[in-house]
């Protein structure tokens, strides 16, 4: 894969379940085969989640971000990233974080952003397609 793909919370979360294996597995291969972009807002997910709900430590969750930040690019969302989601939740009727997570792909130059969350096929500002990997 060439272009720049964006990873939504969900589909880094799933890179580190032992419940869902198959997805776990998709997730895993985005991650390895693909030159994927991540934001804060989507480190901060994951603490949250792997604490919550898989009972990592806060130094298990803290090794996760370290591995996550060292296999996909990091996005730092800034007041420029939080303008445009507001125009983006305006104009297009997303959640103001969904749209944080799809501004944050617009800036990194992202041509795919990959969520379970969002229309899977729909194209934003003609330049960002979002597809669900576990479709």
């Amino acid at each position: 894969m060439s272009d720049n793909v964006f990873l939504d919370s969900n589909v880094l979360v799933y890179s580190y379940s032992n419940s869902e294996i198959q997805k776990q597995e998709i997730a895993r291969r985005l991650i390895a085969d693909s030159n994927s972009f991540i934001s804060t807002q989507v480190l901060q997910e994951l603490c949250n989640i792997v604490t919550r709900k898989f009972k990592f430590s806060y130094e298990q969750a803290a090794t996760a971000i370290k591995e996550s930040c060292q296999n996909n690019s990091l996005h730092i969302n800034t007041e420029d990233t939080v303008l445009q989601a507001c125009q983006i939740a305006g104009r297009y009727g997303f959640s103001f974080y969904d749209s944080l997570i799809i501004s944050a792909a617009l800036e990194s130059g992202c041509a795919v952003l990959y969520s379970e969350d969002m229309h899977d096929g729909q194209v934003i500002e003609g330049k960002l397609t979002v597809k669900n990997p576990f479709k």
